[in-house]
Formats: structure tokens, C-alpha cells, sequence
């Protein structure tokens, strides 16, 4: 399958390819991802595990443990510095990358925001769109996909 999605980092260490449309995108406004983006938090378009592959080197992993007991792990390019990817214990079965790192962001629509708990004041979130307190449920991932998949 030709990819849908393609994209690496700022130094171009690391490359990728994502085949189909993202199951979903939001923002995340946990403090990992604020911290881990220096801005408001991480834009990531999630697609399957299996739909995602490096094809020029590999990100570097930054593992923690979220609220959840689990562990999420932010890959970055090892030379650059430059957010790629992220993957959490907790939904094994996905895999997001960083949408600043798609050649084409402006492919990607926003689908929702999470961990809207811990946004900060000043950070703008689209009336229109979902919002989600903390981590969504399997249920709320299956929603969103669904919805994305109607339009």
C-alpha cells in the first residue's frame, strides 16, 4: 500500500510513513505533552501500529508513567531534538505521530481535545470539537474513529 502520510524530523535522522487516513487526531494538554512540545501540548494524528513505519532511523523514546498506571512513550529524533511520535501502554494497538512532523500537516483535522483537566489558561480549544478531561475510554476512541470515519 502506497502511504497516506509521510514525514521525520527537522534534521531528516528520522523518517516515516503512515498508510490510510489517521483513525483520529486531537491535542493533548497534559503536562507531558506540554512539557515534551513547549507549547500548549501534542498534536497527534493516530493511526493502527501496523500503519506506522520508520523508514529512515528510529526516535528516541522518553518513557513515563501516566495517571493512568501505565506507561506512554515520546519518541523524538535523537539529533535534532524534534517530537515524532507517541505510543501508550494503556491502547497497544495505536500509534500517534507528532502532526508538526507530517511533510503535510495541513492534511490533518483536529477531532478533539484531551486532558482538558490540565490546559492551560491561555490555550484556545475549539468550541465545536469534543473534549475529554483526562485519558478517553476504548469507547471514546471507537467513537471518535467512527465519527471520523462518517465524514
Amino acid at each position: 500500500m502506497t502511504a497516506n502520510f509521510t514525514g521525520g524530523c527537522a534534521c531528516g535522522a528520522v523518517r516515516y510513513e503512515c498508510d490510510g487516513p489517521p483513525m483520529f487526531t486531537w491535542i493533548c494538554h497534559c503536562r507531558e505533552c506540554q512539557r515534551a512540545t513547549g507549547g500548549a501540548g501534542g498534536v497527534n494524528a493516530v493511526f493502527l501500529k501496523s500503519a506506522v513505519r520508520f523508514t529512515r532511523g528510529a526516535p528516541k523514546y522518553h518513557d513515563s508513567v501516566g495517571t493512568t498506571g501505565h506507561k506512554t512513550h515520546r519518541g523524538f529524533c535523537a539529533e535534532c531534538g524534534s517530537p515524532l511520535a507517541a505510543r501508550a501502554d494503556l491502547f497497544p494497538e495505536i500509534h500517534g505521530v507528532s502532526v508538526a512532523s507530517l511533510d503535510h500537516p495541513e492534511q490533518v483535522r483536529l477531532d478533539a481535545h484531551i486532558w482538558t483537566a490540565s490546559a492551560q489558561p491561555w490555550d484556545y480549544m475549539d468550541p465545536a470539537l469534543p473534549k475529554f478531561p483526562g485519558t478517553p475510554s476504548a469507547e471514546d476512541l471507537a467513537t471518535l474513529a467512527a465519527a471520523r470515519a462518517s465524514s
